[in-house]
């Protein structure tokens, strides 16, 4: 079955490239471990189409714009979430895509294809790839019965095992979340700052990316922390990790992230293969079988899922959608705002 559905992708691909030129290299901007660079998919990939993989990685958005910045023609797909797509466009780090040439964007959910975020002018600027969300993720060694509250984190009994991703924008929108706030329309900054203060003799560290995390619960160090949906559906399935996620009462931050093609891409036409292979239902549920994915934004990929899996049984649930505040974008004078105040709480950790 597994040898068939990835068949199945690159037949899709293969016909989307039956008229190409000269396949070449696609040069592809992501987070490392996340999709377009797992190895088998990428096989699949360059065996129907010719085209070379060639991946890259950055470890924050910031990281991934200035990539953009100072490498113009290199990238030929880049991931963007969503929330910095508008940042991207105006710029003119990324051009208009022909959706048309990207047959599996037609399944894609109505509300995320037409995002405003992605779309400028009546131009698409990002197509809907997967969605999740940044919440908390417990180590089961340490709870008898799984927590539903935020406020687990500010729990003494957990004193000096919290972790908090080293991150402004997604420790600000925490905070919001955990005053009663909504992320997008922040009202009383003093009231999250005051949130995030009195959570800091709880934090044992922070951490930057999957590994850190992963590892913190491998050597029993955490109890509770700040994590991805995506990341703790991958922590249990390559690594056999003690983890839950979970969707507190209060609510979580959503995130929508898009493919994107780069301006001066020397192979648009292999980008826009590339794009449509990584919306393709059988790539995600090879993808969330192997080795645990987020949401996909395809409907016929989620519906493709077994009907216990998490990302079509808990993510799909109407209750934990009506917790969710998926992330606008954010200006530049917040960002610096932001970073001032978590500058100033970061000096406070040991």
């Amino acid at each position: 079955m597994k040898t068939y559905s990835l068949l199945v992708a690159a037949a899709s691909v293969t016909l989307l490239m039956q008229s190409s030129a000269l396949a070449g290299d696609v040069h592809v901007l992501n987070w490392k471990g996340y999709g377009t660079d797992e190895s088998w998919a990428v096989e699949a990939f360059e065996k129907a189409t010719g085209h070379k993989v060639i991946n890259d990685y950055f470890n924050s958005e910031q990281e991934m714009l200035t990539k953009l910045r100072t490498n113009p023609g290199l990238y030929d797909v880049v991931m963007i979430n969503a929330a910095f797509n508008d940042q991207a466009t105006a710029e003119g780090l990324i051009q208009p895509i022909d959706v048309s040439k990207i047959p599996n964007a037609a399944d894609i959910g109505e509300e995320k294809a037409a995002s405003p975020m992605l779309n400028h002018d009546g131009k698409v600027y990002g197509v809907p790839w997967v969605w999740g969300l940044t919440s908390i993720a417990v180590n089961d060694k340490s709870f008898d019965e799984t927590p539903t509250s935020i406020q687990v984190m500010w729990d003494e009994a957990h004193k000096g095992r919290v972790t908090l991703r080293d991150d402004a924008l997604e420790a600000i929108q925490f905070g919001a979340i955990a005053s009663g706030q909504n992320i997008n329309d922040i009202k009383d900054m003093d009231a999250v700052k005051a949130k995030l203060t009195s959570l800091i003799p709880q934090i044992k560290t922070f951490w930057g990316s999957e590994n850190d995390w992963n590892q913190m619960v491998a050597a029993n160090q955490i109890d509770v922390g700040t994590y991805w949906s995506g990341s703790a559906s991958r922590a249990k399935k390559n690594f056999n990790l003690p983890v839950t996620f979970v969707v507190p009462e209060e609510g979580a931050v959503g995130w929508l992230d898009a493919l994107s093609i780069p301006k001066d891409s020397k192979n648009v036409e292999g980008a826009e293969a590339f794009i449509n292979y990584m919306i393709d239902p059988a790539f995600y549920t090879e993808w969330d079988e192997k080795v645990g994915a987020p949401v996909s934004a395809n409907l016929k990929a989620v519906a493709a899922l077994p009907e216990d899996a998490f990302n079509r049984k808990v993510m799909g649930d109407p209750k934990v959608a009506e917790r969710i505040q998926f992330q606008a974008p954010v200006s530049d004078a917040d960002r610096e705002a932001y970073l001032k105040i978590w500058q100033e709480l970061k000096v406070n950790v040991q």
